[in-house]
This record gives structure tokens, sequence and C-alpha cells, in this order.
């Protein structure tokens, strides 16, 4: 799995409160050095041909902001808690751009937590002005990407919101039940077919109206023709000149937005299974680069997933032993057994002192107990290909 192309920016390093910490007075939340200043855990995956974010978390819109982001293919979840999930709100900006839906991959568990904890982006009829999200469901099985290549155009309507655009110039709504939101990743499988991950549950509407058992469709998107609960409209029906006419008909063309040059807009990824503390959690593998974080274990199955890497990922919080995260010793044990070529460390807190001394400590560290990898502290803007 080498020469894979992949492309990693960190654009958030520490913890659950970030670095500096509200109201801490710590040499490293007062520090100059622009690496001890961490957002919240994330990363930016160009792969494939593909634009890839992992996590969304509260410092998601300054990330996109600072680091001139103005297009996703996928956001990746690793689990549900907040400091991961909770920009999610603001991908509205991206649905006004790219006039498409974000595509969001996670776990079941996941899933139901976004829709108790963003009850207005599944009820029904839709909010206007409520985020465009289409949700596919992943477990610890690789799974397909694909550049989307529909038809299917996003329409922002003033006061009513978001419609699908019609070849004949008619609006449908986007969504009208919870079926129309979900579907199932597609799978990888060894033999280069694909299938459909294990049927689950059906899902608790958000509306009043019943809905029926969900059946998950095998492509992303919906067709809009089946939308349409109600009489549609069409474009000259839109007196507001500021509806329909002020959506940009393209991207910006900032640093990583605007059109992608894909090297083929097709991509497999692997997840990584792992636990938090007893939480269910996935990392992911693109190419010959492993991206783990908010770890305390890793099943013994899954270490064959991670052999022949030249970069690897780890999290840890401080020096002790702690019940949802490695250890610092731990992630060099760890380092030491999968041995990646350079082993990078993410999610950290001002426990560790600033990142020069931190980066000098980790160095004698790996030398005193021959660790086979190099391992040093990531930081917001570090980019590993």
């Amino acid at each position: 799995m080498t020469g894979s192309g992949a492309r990693l920016t960190f654009l958030g390093t520490g913890t659950s409160q970030g670095v500096p910490i509200i109201g801490c007075k710590c040499d490293v939340c007062r520090s100059a050095d622009p690496r001890d200043k961490r957002f919240r855990a994330s990363v930016f995956v160009e792969y494939g041909g593909l634009n890839i974010l992992v996590d969304a978390g509260p410092d998601f819109r300054m990330q996109m902001i600072g680091h001139e982001i103005s297009h996703l293919d996928a956001i990746l979840l690793t689990h549900n808690h907040k400091d991961h999930t909770g920009g999610l709100d603001d991908v509205r900006s991206l649905n006004y751009i790219d006039r498409r839906a974000a595509e969001i991959y996670c776990e079941r568990n996941v899933l139901e937590d976004l829709i108790r904890e963003y009850p207005y982006v599944f009820k029904f009829p839709k909010y206007p002005g409520a985020p465009e999200w289409m949700l596919h469901v992943i477990d610890e099985h690789p799974f397909i990407l694909r550049k989307d290549s529909s038809d299917k155009e996003l329409v922002w309507v003033h006061d009513v919101g978001y419609h699908y655009r019609m070849n004949d110039g008619t609006l449908v709504p986007t969504a009208r039940s919870l079926e129309d939101m979900i579907s199932t990743a597609e799978v990888a499988s060894s033999g280069g077919s694909t299938a459909s991950l294990r049927e689950a549950p059906p899902l608790a509407s958000q509306s009043d109206a019943p809905v029926p058992p969900l059946t998950v469709p095998r492509v992303a998107w919906v067709s809009p023709s089946r939308l349409a609960t109600s009489a549609p409209f069409r474009d000259s029906e839109q007196s507001d000149a500021g509806s329909l006419r002020g959506t940009p008909l393209s991207p910006p063309r900032g640093r990583r937005g605007g059109d992608i040059a894909p090297a083929s807009g097709i991509t497999t990824v692997i997840p990584i299974r792992g636990l938090h503390d007893k939480l269910p959690v996935l990392g992911f593998r693109f190419g010959d680069i492993a991206y783990l974080t908010d770890m305390s274990e890793i099943p013994e199955s899954e270490f064959a997933k991670l052999q022949g890497l030249k970069h690897l990922t780890l999290n840890t919080v401080g020096y002790n032993k702690h019940h949802s995260h490695f250890s610092l010793q731990e992630t060099l044990t760890l380092a030491d057994r999968i041995r990646p070529t350079h082993t990078w460390l993410t999610h950290l807190s001002h426990s560790f002192p600033v990142h020069e001394q931190f980066r000098k400590e980790l160095e004698r560290m790996c030398q005193e107990q021959h660790i086979h990898s190099t391992v040093l502290p990531a930081y917001d803007g570090l980019v590993i290909e």
C-alpha cells in the first residue's frame, strides 16, 4: 500500500477544550509559538482526487476559512462526541457554494446521536435554512468514496429552503423523510465488487407522520421525482431576485476550493476499529497514511490494517494512563509495534510542555527506548504526504 498519493493536513491537534484553555495561565496556554495554538482535532485529506474531511468539531468554520477550503467530497466522523461533530451546522456554507448536500459517513450509533442533537435537520417539512446532509452508514469494513457526478443541483428558495432543480426547471423538495437522507456506504470487497452493509433497524422520525421501515438505497442520492408531495413550482414563479439568482454559479477558487483535478474521483477508505473507553470509534487509513484519534485501545484484529504505513497519527492527552485516551508511553509502544516511518501525536493537551521542548523530549525517549519510528507532536497546519 505504498505510493498512495495521499496528502493530509492537520486542521486541529488539540484536546476537547482546545489549547489554550479558557482561563488557563500555564506556559503552554500563554505560549507565543503558533504550534502551541491547537484547534479541536480534525484533518483534511486529499486522496484519489477527492477532498475528505475527518471530523467537524466546534472549530470547523475557522479551520475551513484558515485553510481556504471551499469544497468537500466527504466528511468522515470518527465518533459522536461534540468536539468532533459540533461544527456540522456550518456545512450550510458549502451547501450554498457547491449546490450539493454534504456527504457524511458515520456509524449507526453516531447517526442516531446526530438525529437527537440536530433535530431541526431531520424535521419534516424541513426548516428553511437547515443544513442539507446525505448520511451514509459505515462500520469497520472498507468502503468506497466517489466524486458526486449527479446532475442534481440544490437551489436556495428564499424563506422556503433548498429544492432540487429538475431538467425542465421544476423545483422539488430535497427530502420528506429520513429514508430520503440515509443510505449505506458502498462497501469494497477483495474481488472488486460491492455489497451493502448489514441491515439495521429503522430509525425514529422527527415528524409526526409515520415513516416506513428504513430501506437503504444503493446510491447516495434519492431521485427527486419521488420526493415532491405537493405541486412543484418553477424558477419563473420566483419574483424575489435574492432567492434563486443569488446562488453562486461556481465555488470560489481558494487554495483548496473550486474545481478539483481528480486522479480518479473514486477511492477506497479502510476504517480502523478502536475503543474510546467503552465507546466504539473509527480511525481511517488512506493509502499509506492512517489517522487514529480518541482511542484507548485497538483490538488485536485491527493491527493487520496498519501494516506498511508511512505515516501514523495517534492520540494522547497526557503522561499518565487515561480511561479513554492513550498515555504518551502507550503511543510509543504502539509506534514501535506498528513501525510506520513517522508517527504523529494529536489530541494534545496543555499537560505536555511547549512544542519545541516536547519535540526534544520525544526524540530523547525514542532514542532511549529504541522506538522503530520517528515520533513527533503534530501541530495545526502541518502537512504530511
